[in-house]
């Protein structure tokens, strides 16, 4: 039986160089600078090129040359599935996907998996990228500190603000949410509870859980705290006990843990009349679950949430509105285009109070 052939080697930069006799300077100008050659040489170089079954230059060697990775890292530092289901972070990466086209660069999004104290921070480590933006992370988060680490621009997305040397983008939490709770304290409401995302790390078993007050002062998850102080100031204005907020904490981003989170509230006080949550999806997961125990809104119970999201507006959610797509443009603005002057970039961008179906008077 005779023998197959042994697979052709693959051609290189250096051997198309030889076949044609021209230097490796051409042969690399003919793919990256098409101007320093005419028409006829460069249309030669690659007739040969795809000929010997030469691919281009080595994307590695070249990343080696220019110290250039010609990529963007994204890190998000909760489980993949919220990267791809939640619509307020799914519309900041859509922004952020634009100005790498615009320029030509390529998104790798960081795994960090459940473990980002290990594998997160070797995936931050190895990753081959010019920066990163990291996406609403806790303050203390070992794959945030990894990403600083390597000397690279970052620009943090929501959470955490002012730290040294980095740039932040995102909104004033409080004053979004002190307008709203004002909103909902003007209408005659004294008994409010405010169901907040997770406020700790990962290790909580429960699906939710009332706040205790040394788990608030100690959560590195500011953008949530200011969210709720904003609730207890405005009460407290109002002449209201502030003490008298009932605070719940949906521990996983799932409708189950909203509903349970709706169902410890409602038993903490029962005379609850508003709900307050700090993020549009979990006010629609509330409603659906208050619908199937044939509590109605806004006739029974007022509930707001805080994105704008698609979903809020379709069903008429009061609700605050935060520009998550223009948040993703600009993160990756400061990410291509650094502040030549070194200095880190603080951008607050506006939001606005939509007043809408689910909110009204209590009853009775």
């Amino acid at each position: 039986m005779p023998r197959s052939p042994l697979p052709r080697r693959r051609a290189t930069l250096a051997s198309l160089a030889a076949e044609l006799n021209v230097s490796r300077t051409t042969i690399s100008n003919a793919y990256n600078r098409p101007d320093q050659l005419s028409a006829e040489l460069r249309d030669r170089v690659l007739a040969a090129a795809k000929r010997l079954g030469y691919t281009g230059p080595d994307p590695v060697a070249r990343s080696l040359r220019t110290r250039r990775a010609g990529a963007v890292g994204l890190v998000i530092t909760e489980p993949l599935t919220y990267a791809f289901s939640d619509p307020a972070a799914l519309e900041f990466v859509a922004g952020l996907a634009e100005t790498c086209e615009e320029v030509g660069q390529g998104l790798l999004l960081v795994a960090v998996g459940p473990d980002p104290g290990g594998r997160g921070v070797e995936a931050v480590n190895s990753a081959g990228v010019d920066g990163f933006a990291v996406y609403a992370p806790a303050a203390d988060d070992p794959c945030l500190l990894a990403a600083i680490d390597r000397r690279l621009p970052v620009v943090v997305v929501d959470q955490p603000r002012d730290l040294p040397g980095v740039s932040w983008v995102g909104i004033d939490d409080y004053r979004a949410m002190r307008e709203l709770a004002e909103h909902v304290v003007g209408l005659g409401h004294t008994d409010i509870a405010v169901i907040s995302m997770r406020l700790g790390d990962r290790s909580c078993d429960c699906p939710a859980q009332l706040v205790a007050e040394d788990r608030l002062r100690a959560t590195e998850f500011h953008g949530q705290a200011d969210r709720i102080s904003a609730v207890r100031d405005a009460m407290a204005d109002a002449g209201l006990d502030p003490s008298g907020l009932v605070m719940v904490e949906a521990c996983r981003h799932v409708a189950e843990s909203a509903a349970a989170a709706a169902e410890i509230a409602l038993r903490a006080n029962p005379r609850v009349t508003a709900i307050m949550c700090t993020a549009d999806v979990l006010a629609i997961w509330v409603m659906d679950f208050l619908r199937g125990r044939g509590i109605y809104v806004p006739g029974q119970m007022t509930i707001t949430g805080f994105d704008g999201i698609p979903e809020a507006r379709n069903r008429g959610l009061t609700t605050v509105a935060q520009p998550n797509l223009e948040k993703g443009r600009r993160a990756g603005e400061l990410l291509h285009h650094p502040p030549r002057s070194g200095q880190p970039v603080i951008e607050v961008l506006p939001t606005e109070l939509i007043r809408g179906r689910t909110s009204g008077p209590p009853t009775g």
